[in-house]
């Protein structure tokens, strides 16, 4: 099948950064300093583990000391909550997160608002989410720093583009906000509750897409030759993975669109082994 239109490949993108991350350890290394990343698990949740392996695989290609902590799900919010402590004030451990969901009885609030914002490499943590608001964060939520750094490589000017986020979730469609208003985006966010779906994302020069619908987009939701960011990850009526935007639908009308797989979901990863390397950066020179 000739697919008449520009791929984003996240997947392209994520290898060709991996060169230059490589090189960045391998200096921090030559200056003493071997970048830290720690996964705390709880439990065996299939989906979790696949994230975390992974982080796992791709920390450890590029030189960075990856540590997994595995709980069973039978550990105690005090023994989890140590653990954060501990973690916190570990000199080698430059950045860590507590893969999410954990089991009921664990308050995540509390867990999420216990990690070190100077460590918190998921940017959840109140702070961190203060701080992207206000354009000055030290850590950025994975997803949406690889979305736009997934659009840099791909020379996308974001300057003056009318964006709509379809999502409003704090792992992507807020922190994507704010990360696109810093680009001086005029950003629309929907959700559930938003009238007129349609007539609104039909305007977008930029259209991202967070929702967990199989192929809810269809084409009459979509501007001619608009850039379009498929963050879904779900499985079509014959268990095949696809996206939220129906891309087979899509892609002849658009100049650039993601795949699903191999679009955001490598950029998750690279963002996050980024962010660990540039705190590494920021511990060697002081």
């Amino acid at each position: 099948m000739v697919i008449s239109v520009n791929l984003l490949e996240g997947k392209k993108v994520a290898t060709a950064l991996d060169e230059t991350m490589t090189k960045r350890v391998q200096v921090l290394k030559e200056k003493g300093v071997t970048p830290g990343l720690a996964v705390i698990l709880v439990g065996d949740n299939s989906a979790s583990a696949v994230y975390v392996r992974n982080k796992k695989r791709r920390a450890e290609k590029l030189g960075i000391d990856f540590q997994l902590i595995h709980f069973d799900t039978t550990v105690t919010e005090k023994e989890l909550l140590s653990k954060i402590n501990e973690l916190n004030n570990d000199p080698a451990i430059d950045g860590f997160i507590v893969q999410l969901p954990v089991p009921d009885h664990i308050d995540e609030d509390k867990v999420i608002e216990a990690i070190s914002p100077a460590k918190d490499v998921d940017g959840f943590t109140p702070i961190s989410v203060g701080n992207l608001w206000i354009g000055t964060p030290l850590t950025k939520p994975a997803t949406a720093s690889g979305i736009l750094m997934m659009l840099d490589y791909y020379n996308v000017d974001l300057d003056g583009k009318n964006v709509v986020i379809v999502g409003r979730s704090n792992i992507v469609g807020k922190p994507t906000a704010a990360l696109m208003l810093d680009r001086n985006a005029t950003v629309t966010i929907t959700h559930s509750h938003t009238k007129n779906l349609k007539e609104i994302t039909s305007k977008a020069d930029v259209l991202v897409v967070a929702i967990g619908q199989a192929k809810f987009i269809k084409k009459d939701y979509v501007k001619d030759q608009a850039i379009v960011i498929d963050v879904g990850m779900d499985r079509d009526e014959n268990g095949k993975l696809c996206g939220d935007v129906d891309f087979d639908d899509v892609k002849d009308h658009v100049s650039m669109i993601t795949p699903v797989p191999g679009g955001v979901g490598p950029m998750t990863i690279t963002a996050l082994v980024d962010q660990v390397i540039e705190l590494a950066e920021g511990r060697a020179n002081g």
